[in-house]
């Protein structure tokens, strides 16, 4: 589907609107009426289109705004964009998908980890704590893991929201994979009590980090055969 034009895709982006799912999207902090597997479809119909998604991304559309990450070339951003961009994500999905999969594709990830990790802004400052949890499970060579764990002992039961789930989200992980901060991250977790009443489906694992690192290690342990 190249040579689509922007209006074309918001009028089918306004076609999928569906009152429940803005009710549902409405509850997180999202607003748009788009079903997701739908607007995910509708990007695999698109494929990669990079000035396409230059052009929804400038959109006041959240959906717009998400279908672009979907079709986007992450490693087409400069990094000024991307710092751009990262202000101007509103919602917690447009922010989300940014991080994940735009950001952590991109050839200036760790810069703007650095950069973000401190910003005064929170919600910028959660991204740069998404990125850094990315890089305790997957790359933990130079962090200082125990310098993490002060950073979130002494500031995450005050943190705002999005920053606060982001510095929780580095705590469990920080416990899951290192073995020797466990008792440590389990410690905090237990003082500082966030997340604790979170309300959780069943079959879900509670993001209060004692019980999330103890569920994740449990999986992660083959046990006795």
């Amino acid at each position: 589907m190249t040579g689509t034009t922007t209006a074309e895709v918001l009028a089918e982006l306004a076609a999928l609107e569906d009152p429940r799912a803005r009710q549902v999207n409405e509850k997180h902090g999202d607003d748009h009426g788009v079903n997701l597997g739908k607007l995910r479809a509708l990007a695999k119909r698109l494929k990669t289109q990079q000035d396409l998604a230059l052009e929804l991304w400038a959109t006041d559309d959240t959906a717009a705004k998400l279908l672009a990450l979907l079709i986007c070339r992450p490693k087409a951003f400069g990094r000024d964009d991307l710092d751009r961009m990262v202000r101007e994500a509103r919602t917690p999905k447009v922010h989300d998908w940014l991080v994940n999969y735009v950001v952590k594709k991109n050839p200036h990830a760790e810069e703007l980890r650095l950069a973000w990790f401190a910003d005064p802004d929170p919600v910028v400052s959660s991204a740069g704590w998404a990125l850094t949890t990315e890089r305790v499970a997957k790359k933990p060579e130079g962090l200082d893991l125990g310098g993490l764990l002060d950073v979130i002992e002494a500031k995450m039961k005050t943190a705002p929201d999005r920053l606060q789930w982001a510095m929780n989200h580095c705590l469990a992980q920080i416990g899951i994979e290192h073995a020797e901060h466990r008792a440590r991250a389990i410690g905090i977790g237990e003082r500082l009590e966030v997340l604790k009443d979170y309300p959780t489906p069943p079959n879900c694992t509670s993001p209060f980090a004692p019980v999330w690192i103890a569920e994740m290690v449990r999986r992660q342990d083959p046990g006795p055969r």
